[in-house]
């Protein structure tokens, strides 16, 4: 005859620690984002800082393509933020 050993069942405990993994890791999530959401150091001073200030390529004819190069640094100790897209604003006769 074929017996099969029956096993008592255990009560499961798992839906409390799903319940509490998932808690701790939406705490975590929670404090990740508001320590990232500012970006940085929030406490000193953003100086920006452009090389070359300006260039000049003297007369030019219309049509004529022209290209440089130029660096944009950060000398403070605060994170650099643009509030605004950066663009770049071209002076005749400067």
């Amino acid at each position: 005859m074929d017996q099969k050993k029956s096993r008592p069942k255990r009560k499961m405990n798992s839906p409390w620690l799903l319940l509490v993994l998932g808690g701790v890791l939406l705490v975590v999530a929670a404090l990740l984002y508001f320590a990232n959401r500012g970006g940085g150091d929030v406490s000193g001073t953003p100086v920006i800082s452009v090389e070359p200030a300006s260039i000049d390529y003297g007369d030019q004819t219309f049509g004529t393509n022209l290209t440089f190069d130029f660096e944009v640094t950060n000398k403070g100790d605060g994170t650099l933020r643009f509030q605004e897209k950066p663009y770049i604003e071209i002076l005749e006769g400067c």
